[in-house]
């Protein structure tokens, strides 16, 4: 049995990711602030799957919190460290940028200072495929992704140069996996696939910024959880891109899929294109299949009907949460 350090744990896909680590016989020891940027209840929805198994520790911890991170790197010998605790979302980074850095950055260099020290060194970082904004498609790792157009793509920017000069100076072997648009079941209702299935279902007008035609690499969540934990493996350092890696799908495109699973029109209503957004994202994803024998599964049509489905079965409790 291994025992690993998950945090954010309430979070999207590091929920995913404990789920996964605990089915193979794992510790998790895990943490989460369980902030409110998003309702709550969906965090603590995630919680409770996990609760049953009997290797799983939970810890109302904040990774910004650095003298109780020293209190567990006292406690436990970690195998690994999954950093998944992070503020997301473009839009809000613009609103609250201070957070994004204090918990994406001093978050990030609490846990290596508290790794520094210990014998098992490894450390699986999550950032974000918002760094490749302006680069060439295909996103590939050796792009330089010297220009974040938004505080929380700056913030992963800070966390991997941190994360680095802590593999430079003490040994630290980094994976650092870039997500590519993660999406499925119990995702976070600020995202376009929460928000697009709940509103179409409702009758709600559906807030489209730009045409629809910009287009994302979507991720299913299993594929994201499994990548995660492959990155675990001793790399030295490395940054690693999790995408589908296939032609990007675009909103219109999402959209009418969710029609054809719910059986409803949407009511679309056009708003202006952010300018922190990006038109197109799609992986390289050939590193990840050469380092990690990784690649996507779950086409976005399977992965939007388990989306479908799974909001249905918990409709009860969902139709009172805020997208």
């Amino acid at each position: 049995m291994k025992t690993f350090l998950v945090t954010g744990v309430a979070g999207f896909i590091a929920s995913k990711v404990a789920e996964y680590l605990l089915d193979a016989g794992n510790c998790v020891v895990a943490l989460d602030n369980l902030n409110d940027y998003y309702d709550v209840r969906l965090k603590q929805h995630r919680l409770e799957q996990l609760k049953d198994y009997e290797n799983f520790v939970f810890h109302p911890i904040d990774i910004e919190d650095k003298p109780a991170l020293e209190g567990l790197f006292k406690e436990h010998n970690f195998d690994c460290v999954f950093n998944l605790a992070a503020r997301a979302g473009v839009r809000y980074s613009m609103e609250n940028p201070h957070v994004y850095m204090t918990t994406n950055v001093i978050g990030t260099l609490n846990l290596l200072e508290c790794m520094k020290d210990k014998e098992n060194k490894k450390l699986v970082l999550a950032s974000t495929s918002s760094l490749y904004a302006g680069q060439k498609m295909p996103f590939s790792e050796d792009l330089p992704v010297n220009t974040p157009i938004s505080p929380y793509a700056a913030s992963k920017k800070a966390a991997e140069v941190t994360a680095y000069s802590y593999h430079h100076l003490y040994g630290i072997d980094v994976s650092i996996v870039r997500y590519f648009t993660v999406y499925g079941p119990a995702g976070r209702p600020d995202m376009s696939i929460f928000r697009f299935i709940k509103w179409i279902d409702t009758g709600q007008p559906l807030e489209l910024f730009g045409t629809g035609e910009q287009s994302r690499d979507f991720t299913y969540i299993d594929d994201i959880a499994r990548g995660t934990i492959l990155a675990s493996r001793p790399l030295g350092y490395e940054i690693i891109n999790l995408g589908g890696g296939k032609e990007p799908t675009t909103l219109l495109e999402v959209i009418h899929s969710i029609e054809q699973a719910l059986g409803k029109k949407a009511k679309i209503e056009h708003k202006p294109f952010h300018k922190a957004d990006l038109m197109e994202t799609q992986a390289d994803a050939n590193k990840a299949q050469k380092l990690l024998g990784w690649k996507a599964e779950v086409s976005i049509q399977e992965g939007l009907q388990a989306s479908v489905d799974w909001y249905f079965a918990n409709k009860s409790w969902l139709k009172d949460v805020v997208v």
